[in-house]
């Protein structure tokens, strides 16, 4: 799988999360993105998005970037299976 199809995919992913999301009351829409993120997400998968994060990446939702601020980093030694494992 091609590091750009990754980058897609974990952008189109977190996308549709906040897009569920904006049907919940305001208050509760970053939470819910990155409490969906936290438990769902492998951390290689988390891993992939902050470096995407934090390159400033284009595509993603203005909700996901908040969320991003809520969403934990994985260790840098957690080496769990994600979209590329």
């Amino acid at each position: 799988m091609s590091h750009d199809h990754i980058t897609e995919k974990l952008i189109r992913m977190a996308n549709q999360i906040a897009t569920f999301f904006k049907s919940q009351p305001e208050g509760e829409r970053l939470a819910g993105i990155a409490m969906h993120i936290n438990k769902f997400w492998e951390p290689r998968m988390r891993r992939q998005f902050f470096e995407l994060i934090d390159a400033g990446a284009e595509g993603f939702d203005p909700l996901v970037i908040e969320a991003a601020a809520l969403i934990r980093r994985p260790e840098a030694s957690d080496q769990s299976v994600g979209l590329t494992g």
